[in-house]
């Protein structure tokens, strides 16, 4: 194990405050299966004489998919406890981590997050748990997003397969037919610049995961990690895929054909819902957080459309993914069988994954749910009526391989957006920006007591 790596890790992620009510001696009479107890739990339980099953998530529907657990299955109880979401979580999780106590059976995370934590001990393999009974309702991309190595630290719920998004009354009224190629994109932009029109699309400092996805598009393959050589990691951040995808879109930009506007802002949606960008490339979940945000509605209702995403070369389509969360176990759960049966049963019930896909919550990736004709047929409001899953979505979300993350994630999306916002500046080219990123997080590495390959 590499102690220094470990140190480091929690001076990134651990909390300035105190953890906050994540931990408790028992409650309610409850046969705890864990050290954090029972008396805080957001849902009621309702079969108090079973065994229970600390969890963390942040799901909106949590509520609904930890009663249909409960109710459900005879053997465990699930008590359930919302801590905040993403890194308020996360920051709560670490600081539990470094106290040896206070953290749940089983967490929600990000999958790009678990080796942050599978490299500190923190989450249990749960191959030996159940695996086998379940592998089959997952596909193979899944899984990889959630294993390191050989070993399996997550059990998946929800993904980010990735099309691109766009405005149809844009489109008609410049002539334009969704590209199927980036040149075909490119192309297409510098018409619509060319003839007074919009911004084609977005190309921003701060979504730096789907920079990534789009040079593993390329044929990237930014990290090699294995967790049996634990002090040794492959870096290759600035290979000629990454380069060119970097000079590809700092060329867009630099020609005024995208915008490059922060993702996620208040302005940036209103950018949306006013046309000032024909596409939105993005992933699946997408249309749930544009309507949550205001878009698709009232003016701009039914203007939206999504096409697969452009590929570098048509005769060997590669699809990617942005974004995905799982339920691990973790190491301080006293009973890891019985909080891994949770892990696994969670999110699983006909009801919830429904539920779930349908308020746009998830886009599933049980294949019991992916592959159910009420939801590869599903009409989608949001692009008017367009049978979106079946087209686009479903069979990215087939196709997918999986990628291999780093145990310093968010160190490299910081450093990327960093050198992202030097190309949108015009300092660097998309080459030297791979090479500055690639000195930046190899030296990084190194500091953490890693042998970069």
């Amino acid at each position: 194990m590499n102690k220094k790596w470990l140190s480091a890790a929690a001076a990134m992620l651990a909390a300035a405050t105190a953890l906050a009510a994540c931990s408790s001696g028992g409650g309610g009479g409850a046969n705890t299966a864990s050290g954090s107890g029972a008396s805080n739990c957001t849902n009621t339980i309702p079969k108090k004489n079973l065994p229970v099953v600390t969890m963390w998530g942040w799901y909106p529907n949590m509520q609904l998919v930890v009663d249909n657990f409960n109710k459900q299955n005879g053997e465990v109880q699930v008590c359930w406890t919302n801590v905040g979401q993403g890194s308020d979580e996360y920051d709560k999780f670490q600081t539990a981590i470094s106290a040896g106590t206070g953290a749940p059976d089983v967490i929600m995370i990000e999958m790009d997050r678990i080796p942050t934590f599978q490299i500190q001990n923190a989450l249990v393999d749960i191959k030996k748990y159940g695996f086998d009974a379940v592998k089959a309702d997952y596909s193979e991309g899944a899984w990889k997003d959630v294993s390191v190595g050989d070993a399996v630290y997550g059990v998946p719920v929800d993904g980010g397969p990735m099309a691109m998004i766009y405005r149809k009354d844009i489109f008609e009224k410049y002539d334009i037919t969704p590209p199927k190629t980036w040149a075909e994109y490119e192309q297409a932009a510098q018409k619509m610049k060319d003839a007074g029109g919009p911004a084609f699309g977005d190309f921003a400092a701060n979504v730096s995961a789907l920079t990534m996805a789009l040079q593993i598009q390329k044929g990237a393959a930014p990290f090699t990690y294995d967790p049996a050589q634990q002090s040794s990691i492959g870096v290759k951040l600035n290979d000629q895929a990454s380069k060119d995808v970097l000079d590809y879109w700092g060329r867009l930009a630099r020609k005024e054909l995208v915008g490059t506007e922060d993702q996620f802002t208040p302005e940036y949606i209103s950018g949306v819902i006013n046309g000032k960008y024909a596409t939105y490339i993005s992933a699946a979940w997408a249309p749930g957080y544009l309507t949550g945000a205001g878009v698709g509605k009232g003016e701009d209702t039914g203007k939206f459309a999504v096409a697969p995403l452009p590929q570098w070369d048509p005769a060997n389509p590669v699809q990617v993914n942005w974004g995905g969360s799982a339920f691990s176990v973790t190491s301080q759960a006293k009973n890891p069988e019985l909080a891994a049966k949770v892990a696994y049963g969670l999110y699983a019930d006909k009801e919830s994954l429904t539920h779930g896909w349908t308020n746009q919550i998830i886009f599933p990736l049980n294949l019991k749910a992916l592959n159910d004709p009420e939801f590869v047929n599903l009409k989608v409001a949001f692009f008017d009526g367009q049978q979106a899953n079946k087209e686009v979505y479903v069979p990215a979300a087939n196709a997918y391989k999986g990628v291999t993350y780093s145990p310093f994630g968010q160190y490299y999306f910081d450093a990327m957006t960093k050198q992202v916002s030097a190309l949108i500046e015009g300092s660097v080219t998309g080459a030297q920006a791979a090479d500055r990123l690639q000195e930046d997080v190899a030296s990084y590495a190194k500091e953490q007591g890693f042998t970069v390959q």
